[in-house]
């Protein structure tokens, strides 16, 4: 079993540590947010894109633009920016099957599995931004 970000998620979470570090207010450029984050400068326009798109990035183009978080990083969490440039991270195959359950019947670990995906996905929501930056 693996349980790893995707790239972009990866990616996505740098980008919002990234600004949480610089301070409220504060503009970073794009170029020293991939500079500082190890981003891919060519993979941080579309990353960018969708955090800006789920509100969570405000972004100011221009000389002396940059972007910074649309709210407080404390307010921000993890699965929020994840979800971002995912979409709904919740598993909707069994498994076991490599598909849905059928119908009403469920695989013998489904409920296990449940409980433990609401349980990562519940952390994730309690994990902020802020508290990201702090870890790393």
């Amino acid at each position: 079993m693996r349980l790893e970000l995707t790239r972009r998620a990866d990616y996505a979470i740098r980008t919002t540590i990234c600004l949480a570090r610089e301070g409220s207010g504060d503009l970073v450029p794009a170029p020293d947010i991939a500079r500082q984050m190890e981003v891919p400068p060519r993979f941080l326009p579309q990353i960018m894109q969708d955090l800006v798109r789920a509100r969570l990035v405000e972004a100011f183009p221009g000389r002396g633009g940059g972007y910074r978080l649309a709210r407080a990083a404390s307010e921000v969490s993890l699965l929020e920016v994840i979800e971002a440039v995912e979409g709904d991270v919740r598993r909707r195959t069994c498994v076991l099957r490599s598909g849905p359950c059928a119908g009403g019947a469920t695989c013998g670990v489904h409920d296990l599995f449940a409980a433990a995906q609401d349980a990562l996905l519940e952390r994730l929501a309690d994990a902020t931004v802020k508290d990201a930056a702090r870890e790393s």
